[in-house]
C-alpha cells in the first residue's frame, strides 16, 4: 500500500468552467474519466522523484518544488467526495517547470539518490529500493515528467495532479 500520483493535462476553461474546483469534480468525481492521452501516471516514484528534484520529501522551492508536491488542493477534506486528492498548478505555474525541468537533466538531480538519507527522511518505498531502481524507475519517470510538463506549457494548459491509495500489487 502507499500513495500513488498521476498528472492530468486540462485546458485551464473545460466545458465552459474556469473554476478549477468545479473541473476537478467533473475530471475526477462520478462518472468523472480521465483523458489517457494527457495522462501521466507516476505510481508509488512520485516522493522519491520528489525528494531528488529538492532534497526533502515534502517541501521545496519554486520551481522545482512544484513538480510534484506544489499547487492548490483543491479537496482539502474533501477527498471523500472524489476518492483522491486533487492538487491544482495553473497554467503560470507549469511554463517554469518546464523550463527547469528542460534545463535540468536527471544527473543533476541523481546526485541525491541516497538510500540512507531516503529512508530516514520516510520517503514512500525507500526501504524496498536498490541502486538499480535509480535508472530503472526513477530516470525514466523524471524524463516523462519533462516531456508532459513542456506540452502542458506548450497548449497553455493546466495541470491537475491526483494522489490516492494504491493496491497492493
Amino acid at each position: 500500500m502507499g500513495l500513488a500520483m498521476s498528472f492530468l493535462r486540462v485546458p485551464p476553461v473545460l466545458d465552459g468552467a474556469a473554476d478549477p474546483a468545479v473541473v476537478a469534480r467533473r475530471l475526477f468525481g462520478a462518472g468523472g474519466a480521465r483523458p489517457a492521452a494527457t495522462a501521466l501516471d507516476l505510481g508509488g516514484a512520485w516522493q522519491a522523484v520528489h525528494y531528488l528534484l529538492t532534497g526533502d520529501p515534502w517541501d521545496g522551492p519554486q520551481p522545482e518544488g512544484d513538480v510534484v508536491c506544489g499547487g492548490r488542493l483543491l479537496t482539502e477534506d474533501g477527498a471523500d467526495e472524489l476518492g483522491r486528492d486533487v492538487i491544482y498548478l495553473e497554467p503560470a505555474r507549469v511554463a517554469p517547470i518546464a523550463a527547469y525541468l528542460a534545463a535540468t537533466p536527471f544527473r543533476a538531480i541523481a546526485g541525491r539518490f541516497d538510500l540512507t538519507a531516503m529512508k530516514a527522511a520516510h520517503v514512500q518505498d525507500a526501504d524496498a529500493f536498490d541502486d538499480g531502481v535509480l535508472d530503472r524507475v526513477l530516470a525514466p519517470a523524471y524524463d516523462a515528467l519533462g516531456r508532459f510538463f513542456r506540452q502542458a506549457a506548450d497548449a497553455g494548459e493546466a495541470v491537475y495532479k491526483a494522489m490516492e491509495e494504491r493496491s497492493a500489487r
